[in-house]
């Protein structure tokens, strides 16, 4: 997970988003696939692109089984760009379709070994499919993430630090803060204290944080609307 490109997907024909290498991964991975088809199985120009951005709305919108269905289509399309998809990973997270999410987020590291959220994502899904204890014993190894506080997010998940230790080490700076308190949040519903839980994905799905937070300032929104359904 690029940061660039959790904040905005964006357009992956579009130059000004090619940039951005989690992006310009996949497209590249799509525009491969198609020089490889032969031309009589080639789709449509801008189908894989069409693909992404649906299951992106989808997303945004909540249909996570619609979503999933979407990014299933663009990997058809363009089977290279599977790797690079986390935000299938994501969307299988949230369609309760756990070991699907686990295993996306595996083929991600072939892609994005160093990324913390990478391997956040992959303990919520063994937490999620098995428990805790199994998921801490299946954590991902890491590379070098210097993001503040992705060093104590994956010292949290090891259970060597302590969440509110993850917070204060996020200071006084927006974008540390949102994900401080996403992962921290993330990391209380998985554990099942859900009230600390709301707090922290409270404050992390603020619109504060829109900006900084892009699509995982998403993922907080639709975090919280589950949260609070489930206190009703």
């Amino acid at each position: 997970m690029n940061p660039e490109n959790r904040a905005n997907p964006g357009n992956l024909a579009n130059p000004a988003n090619l940039g951005n290498p989690a992006n310009l991964a996949v497209a590249i991975a799509i525009a491969a696939a198609l020089c490889i088809a032969p031309v009589h199985a080639q789709p449509p120009a801008g189908a894989a692109q069409a693909a992404f951005d649906r299951a992106v709305a989808d997303f945004r919108n909540g249909r996570m089984t619609e979503s999933v269905a979407e990014f299933d289509t663009l990997i058809k399309l363009a089977p290279d760009a599977a790797p690079q998809l986390w935000q299938r990973g994501i969307a299988l997270y949230y369609a309760s379709r756990y070991k699907d999410c686990r295993a996306q987020f595996e083929l991600h590291r072939t892609v994005n070994p160093d990324d913390v959220e990478n391997a956040a994502w992959h303990f919520l899904c063994v937490a999620r499919a098995e428990s805790v204890a199994r998921a801490r014993a299946a954590l991902l190894p890491v590379g070098p993430d210097p993001r503040v506080p992705m060093g104590q997010v994956y010292l949290m998940l090891r259970g060597t630090l302590l969440p509110d230790e993850v917070v204060s080490a996020a200071g006084a700076q927006v974008a540390p803060q949102f994900y401080a308190h996403l992962y921290v949040g993330l990391y209380y519903d998985a554990l099942g204290d859900r009230t600390r839980a709301l707090e922290h994905i409270s404050i992390a799905a603020a619109d504060r944080f829109a900006s900084v937070g892009g699509y995982m300032h998403t993922v907080a929104r639709i975090h919280l609307d589950l949260l609070q359904k489930s206190r009703k």
